[in-house]
This record gives structure tokens, sequence and C-alpha cells, in this order.
């Protein structure tokens, strides 16, 4: 006789893949938890009880199709969507959802802190068009954590310098390029200085030609130990930058791994799939191959250096990857 118990969802809830990253300091903990999350929207369950942890200093990305709930995991980790069901936690701060009660002012000042140590970097930017670019990056330190002008202005110029737009200072959004004003937009998170930045496909509102130039600040950031969970359609990024990549569909993680895993190796069928829509007309197989219609390009991941027959047509095959290889919450949300 057998009885069927209905499951605790944070029993033994963790991240089976999680291990320190190439960077992370000896005996660290993971500073990012999130843990058997579940949102719904009405009837649309669009997580199901997904499960990531971090480690300091590692680079997380995240793929998959549009709406297969990528941004809304971004988004629950600092609250910007209450989650349904599950539990996050960030530097040792530690909320359940609670999406039933209202948020009482302690509750509050707790999302507010959680975001605080986790910044997000938006698609769209998001900065005050009547502000310069100093006084964008400023505003947060400023009106939110308290610290001085002075103080706060030398922390923007420092970012500013790290992005490479110094001499961008005491201009108005509406003079910068797109990837100027991502760009910016990363240093204002930078400013902040959280413990964590997410990046939800901050490179999917740009010009093709701007892409490289935010990409290259992202994996500076990247190999110089920033922690990062990034939502992106840029594998030639995750290939580069991530420590691990995560393939969610319908809001559950498929497939798990190192880059050259889960990109050069897929093990699921749908994996392959989603790679094989993402990179133009190839196929992705099982093994490693990436094959291109008509025998343009044959790449395995299995041969060691890669080897290709080019046919004189082979600078228009399909295959594709870009090659190339922010913001404080508006205070109405903090």
């Amino acid at each position: 006789m057998s009885s069927t118990a209905t499951p605790d969802p944070f029993e033994e809830t963790y991240d089976r893949f999680a291990k320190p990253g190439a960077l992370t300091p000896a005996g660290a903990e993971p500073i990012v938890r999130a843990l058997g999350v579940h949102k719904y929207f009405g009837s649309n369950h669009v997580l199901r009880g997904a499960t990531v942890e971090v480690f300091p200093r590692e680079t997380i990305c995240l793929i998959g199709r549009s709406g297969s709930g990528k941004s809304t995991l971004l988004r629950c980790i600092n609250f910007l969507e209450e989650p349904t069901m599950g539990v996050i936690e960030v530097d040792g701060l530690r909320l359940e959802a609670q999406p039933l009660n209202s948020r009482d002012r302690g509750h509050r000042e707790q999302i507010r802190q959680m975001r605080l140590r986790a910044q997000m970097v938006f698609q769209e930017f998001n900065l005050f068009p009547h502000l310069k670019v100093i006084d964008n990056l400023i505003e947060g330190p400023v009106r939110v954590k308290g610290v001085s002008r002075d103080e706060a202005i030398a922390t923007a110029e420092k970012y500013l310098a790290k992005v490479g737009l110094s001499e961008k200072r005491d201009e108005y959004p509406a003079r910068l390029s797109g990837g100027q004003k991502q760009r910016v937009a990363i240093a204002r998170a930078l400013t902040m200085e959280p413990k964590v930045l997410l990046f939800d496909e901050p490179t999917s509102a740009l010009d093709p030609t701007l892409v490289g130039e935010v990409l290259n600040v992202m994996e500076d950031l990247a190999h110089e130990g920033a922690t990062m969970i990034v939502v992106t359609h840029e594998m030639a990024f995750a290939r580069e930058a991530a420590d691990r990549v995560y393939f969610i569909e319908e809001g559950v993680f498929l497939e798990v791994g190192p880059p050259d895993q889960v990109l050069d190796n897929p093990r699921d069928p749908r994996t392959r799939d989603f790679l094989a829509r993402t990179l133009g007309a190839a196929h992705v197989h099982e093994g490693g191959a990436v094959h291109v219609p008509d025998d343009n390009v044959h790449i395995h991941a299995d041969e060691g250096p890669a080897h290709e027959h080019e046919h004189d047509d082979a600078d228009d095959r399909p295959f594709s990857g870009h090659s190339d290889m922010g913001h404080i919450e508006g205070r109405d949300h903090l």
C-alpha cells in the first residue's frame, strides 16, 4: 500500500549543478540563492520551481526562448516581481515569497535592501533624460544610500572610466548612442556597488554595430570577478564569459553546465533545437557538432581545432553568433 504526500517545495532544495567558479575565493558559500521559485501571472505558470545558486565572482548566463521565464526569474531575484512561491537570498538577506500579504514597512525595507545588493541593468537603459550622465550615476548613491555628493561623484567617475565614457560625464542621454547609454547604465549600477549585477538582455535593444562595445565591458567585468547573472541571446558572450549556462524552457531548467557542454555538446534535444534556431540555419547535433546546410562548414567540438571545409560562398553562410566578441531602479521602485 502506498500513499502520496504533497512535497514541501523548500525541502532539500538546492542547485546540484552549482560549484565555485575559477575566481571564487576558497571556502565561499553561494552569494545568490533562488530556491524553488514559482511564478504565476493569473493562470499562466511562468516559473515552475526554478533553482539557481551563484558563488561570488561567478558569471551565470540564462538562455532560452522568449517567454521561457528567464527574465521573470531575474526580476524575482530582486523582487521587481513578487515570486508566487520560493525563497530568494542575496548576500545573507533571505526573503520568502509572500504574494498574498501586503508589504508592511519592514517587508518594504527588506526588499529595498535586496535591490541594493542586486542591481539590474535593463534592455532599455532607463536613464533619466533630464539629468546629465554624472547626475544619473550619483542619484542612487546620494538619495538611496545617503552617500555624500563628493564621494558619489568620485565613485561615479571611477566607473565611467571603467566603461570608457569619462568624456561623456556632462552630456545628456539624448546625445549618446544606444551603446553609450547602456554603458552608462552599467556604470550607474556599478556606482551603487552591489553584490551582484543582473543583466536582462542588455544588448537586445541595440543596433548590431553597437553590441560589441557593451559585450566588451561585460566580458571585462566577468574576467575581473564581478558576480553577474546575465539573460542573453549572445551565445559568443556566454561561451567566453560564463562559468555556467542554464537553458530554461517553460519555466524549468532543462540543461545546465559549463558553456562547452551546453553550447557545444548539448544533451537535451530541446537545447539543440533552441541553439539551431538561435544560430540561424545551423543544426546542432548531439555530441557537439555544428553543421551548416550544403556542407559549407562542419565543426565538431571533439575534433580539437575546428576543421572547416569552405566553399567560395562561405562568407555568405547563414551560421552566425555575435563575433564582437544598468540601472538603479527608479526611486518609486526603491
